[in-house]
């Protein structure tokens, strides 16, 4: 019976995985841009949370205990006409199960950001075309991102659907006069990072995303810990395919710079059972050499 009600629970988290959407909140801020209209863009800011909540993303209706807690916030510095640029930070979290812990899934800083914007103009998505204002077709994108990261943490390769359409939308969005979205000459772009995702050989990476969340994260609050920390650090060790060709992959950098501070702390304590810390610390200098001394070389 025991048995039974387990598998029940495992294949109803697998389920809620692909049905939730987003909680968000929203911040505008237009403090650098002399003589803007606060009203107008904290209008701005309820217009995207009503957008970004209230639109059906995979076609489920959800509690919002169910949903992605995600946060977006808009920095605008520069103003023509009505043409703005800025930045947006894009973060989201997971919960971890038996605890109360929300573990980082996303954390990104996007200063190729642009809009155009009209006060009190309906925001309309329509995932097939370009908007002609580049405001939803950002968020959108980020939205899909955010759903297949989430969509991954639960089912390897389980969010490939939702990055199909971030990468529709990137598609769409080419060749639009906007930054962020070329392949050339912008490293750090949209397009180059869903296609680092959706690229076989990071195939990898999406599957230790998987392994470090259900295997370690969520074993990882059991009054026993040293099986999650041996999955987690199992999960890890199996990133040293790329420790020769990640210097440039947005991608991987971005999961190794989201994931730093956990990872130190899972592991800052001497009940490292089964796991080789010594190995970890060498690969993990080797990826975040920044962080050596501040956290790597603090590990026993």
């Amino acid at each position: 019976m025991k048995k039974y009600i387990i598998i029940l629970f495992l294949l109803l988290i697998s389920h809620l995985s692909f049905a939730q959407e987003i909680l968000a909140t929203v911040q505008v801020n237009t403090q650098q841009i002399q003589g803007s209209n606060q009203q107008a863009f904290k209008a701005l800011e309820k217009s995207l949370r009503d957008f970004i909540n209230n639109t059906s993303w995979t076609g489920r209706k959800l509690q919002n205990f169910e949903k992605i807690k995600s946060n977006f916030s808009l920095v605008l510095s520069e103003r023509d006409g009505n043409r703005y640029r800025g930045s947006i930070v894009v973060q989201a979290v997971r919960p971890v199960y038996n605890s109360s812990y929300e573990s980082p899934l996303l954390n990104l800083q996007d200063t190729k950001f642009a809009l155009e914007y009209v006060e009190n103009e309906n925001l309309v998505f329509n995932e097939r075309q370009f908007s002609g204002k580049n405001l939803i077709d950002v968020i959108s994108f980020y939205v899909y991102v955010i759903l297949g990261y989430d969509a991954d943490s639960f089912q390897s390769s389980g969010g490939t659907q939702y990055f199909a359409k971030a990468q529709q939308i990137a598609q769409n969005s080419q060749n639009r006069g906007y930054e962020g979205w070329n392949q050339i000459n912008e490293p750090r772009s949209r397009t180059i990072l869903i296609g680092e995702i959706l690229n076989p050989n990071m195939s990898q990476l999406r599957a230790t995303m998987y392994t470090y969340y259900r295997a370690g994260l969520d074993n990882l609050y059991n009054q026993d810990q040293s099986q999650g920390k041996k999955n987690l650090f199992d999960a890890l060790m199996q990133l040293k395919m790329y420790e020769n060709n990640f210097q440039q992959n947005y991608f991987f950098n971005l999961f190794i710079d989201n994931k730093s501070d956990e990872i130190y702390n899972v592991f800052n304590s001497n009940n490292n059972g089964g796991v080789n810390i010594a190995d970890l610390k060498q690969l993990m200098i080797t990826f975040a050499p920044k962080f050596a001394e501040t956290k790597w070389n603090k590990w026993k």
